[in-house]
């Protein structure tokens, strides 16, 4: 979509503002979408750019604002009004035949209905609206106080952050978020890449994804939420059964399990449950059973509560999904971090619907845990697991053929030594030019905040590992014009550009150098530190973990991760290299500007036009001030771009300059 001035602004703001809650029902709601994922982004760009044009017409409501809540350092407390209990559980249909007839009891013999719903393996949560805004949501907690996890519940797109004219005041929508298991396959993936350890279930990533800090990772992790039951609503707003809730519920632009059913007995109800003993593992999400209420709300009342849970409702449950094969081998995975992560080789066996061949074992701790060896007899499981799990090895079965699973001690990828951080359960391999983590290595050395080598991205990365031109940091500046010729989409004019482009990251400082090597707990803002410090490669690099801890905010375990880095041979051998090719190995002086902004600090909030956001914080440290992610009473400016988040609001109750990029441009030029 392209760039117009509107006519009337805050008319089209409105339209796009309406248009965009409707695609996200017709998605999250109704299943029914009527245009692509690209076509909705154009959307909101359009959006984006109006509002940011436009702020007078600024909204806490707007499609936009899902993301841009500044990070959170605590989960404040957050009492319920009315408890969230927990259901009882049964596990066979004679525990639930069990509970039906408590319930028949309990209602002296009247008819009643029961409302039937997935049991999604999510996290509880609590959405709050008051004047038709999201005011605040929060997690199940102990039942009587919860977490408060506001800023996170707004990034995701099945809630919707105000509700439509006729709602109730004040509304409750209480339910389950949850991550799809296609999402959640998609996590793990990158984080074995990664070399971290992945989360073991859809629920275990929802649940460490809703209580992220920063909200932006929360909005990466696309959770979704589905409304199960209510706690409190505005006078005269309640149902009459469960039934009609959830039904208000979508009205209101919630979605709502699609498994579901009124049922008008117990058997019917058992029917419903073996029908979807086999049916749960297409759905695209998982679920671990059913949850059984009585429909009436007038009989729900009737039958109470026990201390813990709800006398008219059970969680009606599935077996885990366990199954008996033996460990063949054991493989040694490198993530793109340099972990290493043990894999093991099984006798294909079928779980939960699937055929498992292999189940990570995480890390060595985990299989001293299980006592595992080579050769062992071992259940798997998968409940709720897309990555099935070894519960346990049968040491009963062994013949003495089994062999003990030994770690170890150089990198199955490129034959250095690995290296075990005290504080860490994994082995890692430390050596920049390991091919399992070459390609990442590469992408991160050329990066904006890096060496900066405009147009050596992933597809020319990608093109050159595969002709074998790249095995190192040290042949980017051996590359050659037919070399880069013989590349697809390469012609001569891109091939010039991308060698002047390598040519003068030569010249970039010592700081961009450490911080583009990728050495563990390094950041941009540390290598800066550290080059300011030692002023050459040769002291950082000699420096002892000591004297390296020394340095104000970096610490032992930094210090620890940059001493381990440079006691590899082949990571000196390679700085040589880096030397001999006209790599600038210091860091110059800063120039003098007169400090014009010594003393002040500066946050950032929002998108610049004119550039990034690392530059512009590199131009208030050239002039002697300081950057902060965080805005407080000692803040002397904040500058805000488009689309600001959460920063700016906190900026004007504390009375902290505001400045636009405009007036920060002229603060810097002195005017």
């Amino acid at each position: 979509m392209t760039s117009r001035p509107p006519q009337q602004p805050d008319r089209e703001i409105k339209s796009l503002r309406d248009e965009i809650r409707r695609h996200e029902r017709l998605y999250y709601v109704l299943d029914r979408p009527e245009i692509t994922d690209a076509e909705f982004d154009a959307l909101m760009r359009r959006l984006r750019e109006l509002e940011a044009a436009f702020p007078q017409y600024a909204s806490d409501d707007s499609p936009t604002r899902r993301v841009g809540g500044e990070r959170s350092n605590t989960f404040a407390p957050v009492p319920h009004r009315v408890p969230m209990l927990s259901l009882d559980n049964c596990y066979s249909e004679e525990e639930f035949m069990d509970w039906h007839a408590r319930v028949v009891k309990g209602l002296g013999g009247e008819k009643f209905e029961l409302a039937v719903e997935a049991k999604i393996d999510g996290l509880s949560c609590s959405i709050e609206y008051a004047g038709g805004r999201l005011a605040r949501a929060s997690t199940r907690g102990d039942g009587e106080t919860g977490e408060d996890v506001t800023l996170n519940v707004r990034t995701i797109g099945a809630v919707p952050l105000s509700l439509p004219a006729g709602a109730p005041g004040d509304f409750e929508a209480r339910g389950e978020v949850y991550m799809d298991k296609r999402d959640f396959e998609s996590l793990v993936k990158e984080a074995l890449e990664a070399g971290e350890e992945p989360f073991v279930n859809p629920r275990n990533a929802a649940a460490g994804s809703l209580r992220q800090k920063d909200p932006a990772v929360t909005a990466r992790r696309r959770l979704k939420f589905f409304a199960h039951s209510y706690g409190h609503l505005a006078a005269g707003a309640e149902p009459a059964s469960h039934w009609e809730y959830l039904e208000r519920c979508r009205e209101l632009g919630f979605p709502v399990s699609s498994v579901r059913k009124l049922c008008g007995g117990a058997v019917e109800v058992v029917d419903f449950y073996r029908d979807h003993a086999e049916k749960r593992f297409s759905l695209p999400y998982e679920i671990d059973g059913l949850v059984v209420k009585v429909n009436s709300l007038r009989q729900q009342k009737l039958l109470g509560f026990t201390a813990k849970s709800p006398r008219w409702a059970i969680a009606f449950k599935y077996p885990a999904q366990q199954a008996v094969t033996r460990v063949l081998g054991v493989e040694f995975s490198v993530g793109r971090t340099g972990a290493v992560t043990p894999v093991a080789q099984l006798e294909p066996v079928k779980c939960g619907g699937v055929t498992i061949s292999s189940a990570t074992l995480h890390n060595f701790d985990e299989i001293a845990r299980l006592g595992l060896k080579i050769g062992d007899r071992v259940v798997i499981e998968r409940a709720g697991e897309v990555i099935p799990k070894v519960v346990r090895a049968d040491a009963s079965a062994r013949d003495g053929s089994e062999r003990d699973i030994v770690p170890p001690k150089k990198c199955p990828s490129c034959g250095s030594e690995l290296f075990k951080d005290e504080e860490e359960v994994a082995l890692r391999c430390v050596n920049p030019s390991c091919p399992a983590q070459l390609r990442r290595s590469l992408l991160h050395f050329a990066s904006r905040d890096a060496m900066r080598i405009e147009g050596l991205g992933e597809s020319s990365v990608d093109q050159l590992l595969a002709r074998g031109l790249l095995k190192s940091f040290p042949d980017i500046y051996r590359l050659k014009k037919e070399d880069l010729l013989g590349l697809e989409l390469f012609k001569d004019k891109k091939a010039g550009n991308l060698l002047a482009e390598i040519a003068r990251s030569k010249e970039q400082p010592l700081s961009r150098l450490i911080y583009a090597l990728g050495i563990r707990h390094i950041g941009e803002k540390s290598g800066r530190t550290l080059a300011e410090h030692f002023r050459t490669m040769k002291a950082f690099m000699d420096a002892g973990p000591e004297e390296l801890a020394k340095v104000p905010d970096v610490g032992p375990v930094v210090a620890e991760a940059v001493s381990e880095f440079f006691k590899s041979a082949a990571t000196r051998s390679m700085i040589g290299e880096l030397e001999s090719l006209g790599l600038r190995m210091d860091e110059p002086e800063r120039a003098s500007s007169g400090n014009k902004l010594d003393g002040r600090t500066f946050v950032f909030t929002g998108e610049l036009k004119g550039m990034t956001r690392s530059e512009a914080q590199a131009r208030v440290r050239g002039l002697g001030g300081k950057e902060t992610s965080s805005v407080s009473a000692k803040t002397s400016y904040v500058v805000a771009g488009a689309d600001p988040g959460s920063k700016l609001d906190k900026a004007r109750k504390l009375g902290v300059t505001v400045l636009t990029e405009e007036e920060f441009l002229k603060l810097l030029a002195g005017e």
